[in-house]
Parts: structure tokens; C-alpha cells; sequence
């Protein structure tokens, strides 16, 4: 599915590409959930803080591959959505950049 921005993404963290992380690797997850975000925790993992789906972890450890990148975008930018969590997309620029995205700021313009 293709969507386009209609309001700027920039990350509420210091712009902060992160690794890859495999998985199995240790989670450290606060127990309470995002606030604006339901399904959503702050954790950390490897020494970096993040934000993870709750379904990604299980007895501490990821139960996938995972990468909590968010992308950054201005208005008119074209995405390819590639996963939706929770109000949050995993989504590709046209740059091939992959990142996470609050599905609040994007619009649908289809599948071609």
C-alpha cells in the first residue's frame, strides 16, 4: 500500500538510525503502555532506548527481527507500507529508507 505525507515527520528522537536487532535478543520493557500509543512500551534493548510493539516480545526477548527507526518526511513524500502496528507504520521512502511512521500522518493513495 502506498501512502503520502501530509504532515512532516520529523523524530521526536535526535535523528538515531538503529540497528537491526535479532531475534531473541533481551528486551527490557517498562510495564506501563504508551500514553497516545496503545500496544506500545518504552523498553530498552542492547543499551538503546526505544519504543517496541508489546507482540514483538515475549519472556524478555524479540520474537522477530526488529528495528524501532523512525523516518523522517515532508509533505508530498510517497511511502510503501510494509507493516502497520498499532497506529504506527513500518514504511520504505523512495530513497529505500525504512522506518517507523504514526499512521496519523499519512493519507492512503493506494496500491499501485
Amino acid at each position: 500500500m502506498k501512502v503520502k505525507i501530509i504532515t512532516p515527520l520529523f523524530t521526536v528522537w535526535e535523528r538515531v538510525e538503529f540497528p537491526t536487532f535479532a531475534k531473541e535478543t533481551k528486551v527490557e520493557m517498562k510495564q506501563e503502555e504508551d500514553n497516545d500509543f496503545r500496544g506500545w512500551h518504552e523498553a530498552q534493548i542492547c543499551g538503546h532506548q526505544t519504543f517496541i510493539p508489546s507482540h514483538f516480545v515475549n519472556d524478555g526477548r524479540l520474537t522477530r527481527d526488529y528495528n524501532p527507526t523512525e523516518l523522517a518526511g515532508e509533505v508530498g513524500d510517497i511511502l510503501e507500507v510494509k507493516e502497520i502496528y498499532n497506529a504506527w507504520l513500518l514504511a520504505t521512502n523512495e530513497q529505500g529508507i525504512t522506518g517507523w511512521i504514526p499512521a496519523e500522518a499519512v493519507v492512503s493513495i493506494g496500491c499501485g
